[in-house]
């Protein structure tokens, strides 16, 4: 098996499960493919690194790669791999790590069900931008939202919008969130959006702070094209893929949609989307008993 490994430089805990990870490769002969900041890192650090292919372009292939991180290095480690069909596991060393169901304390585990087969791989929807300014030129997809929002504090922005061609209404508001059911339990969630399992084949459109209160978030088949005409009195505004963000001119037109692949993320037998809906945002959970 060859497993890529990508991760988070500005925690302490990627030494530490890095050392774990080559000691397994040196006993169980694993090919390891690496990330060339990772490696460069780690060789900082004195560590006795096995001999490995360094990941230098998107040029490149494994069975499996390990996202070593929170929900941020998923998301980065998830627009390396692309259309690749590459499956990831990730292991967290954030906080939330919703996208993630390995923690820092079961990453022998996890790497032992990986290498006996004991895992299932979900397929995630990504979304694809196009627009009419070449921003984002290969990797204008995203996994979890597409945000277009205001750039300065002041004016909110008008975003004419469309769906499969058809006039659906102008927003005014600070920006909207075209959100994937994976992205459903994040920015889009915190603007109020619903909470959709990652397996249903729909899009959700959330609009940030909303000039009128009776305009609220809509979920449509993951089918059906999103076209967006965006107004600014700064006539610029912000269009983030996953908090990769750029800046674009008033008359830039934005067209939304599914992307032609999706994305595989390697998930624990034991581990579901309830469990994590208990579990990290503690459904269920009633402080009152703890009084």
């Amino acid at each position: 098996m060859k497993i890529g490994i990508f991760g988070n430089l500005h925690t302490e805990e990627i030494v530490v499960l890095s050392k774990k990870l080559f000691e397994i490769s040196r006993k169980k002969d694993i090919a390891l493919i690496i990330e060339k900041d990772l490696y460069d890192f780690l060789q900082t650090k004195h560590i006795e690194i096995p001999q490995s292919e360094i990941i230098t372009s998107d040029d490149f292939h494994a069975d499996v790669v390990i996202s070593i991180g929170g929900d941020g290095t998923f998301l980065k480690t998830a627009s390396r791999i692309g259309r690749k069909n590459i499956p990831i596991l990730g292991v967290n060393t954030g906080r939330l790590g919703f996208l993630i169901d390995t923690s820092k304390e079961d990453f022998v585990k996890a790497i032992d069900l990986l290498l006996n087969g004991e895992y299932a791989v979900e397929e995630r929807t990504a979304l694809q931008l196009n627009c009419t300014d070449a921003h984002f030129c290969n990797d204008a997809f995203a996994l979890n939202e597409v945000a277009v929002l205001k750039q300065d504090s002041n004016s909110m922005i008008t975003l004419q919008t469309k769906v499969n061609g058809e006039y659906l209404t102008t927003y005014l508001a600070d920006g909207l969130i075209i959100s994937t059911p994976t992205g459903s339990t994040a920015y889009s969630m915190s603007v109020g959006g619903p909470l959709v399992v990652p397996q249903s084949k729909n899009l959700i459109i959330s609009p940030v702070a909303p000039h009128s209160f009776n305009i609220r978030p809509l979920v449509i088949p993951d089918e059906w094209e999103i076209e967006l005409k965006v107004e600014s009195r700064s006539n610029s505004f912000l269009v983030a893929l996953d908090g990769r963000s750029e800046i674009f001119h008033h008359s830039s037109k934005l067209r939304i949609k599914k992307a032609d692949f999706t994305i595989k993320v390697v998930k624990r037998p034991e581990h579901s989307f309830f469990d994590s809906l208990r579990n990290k945002l503690l459904w269920g959970i009633d402080k009152r008993n703890n009084e």
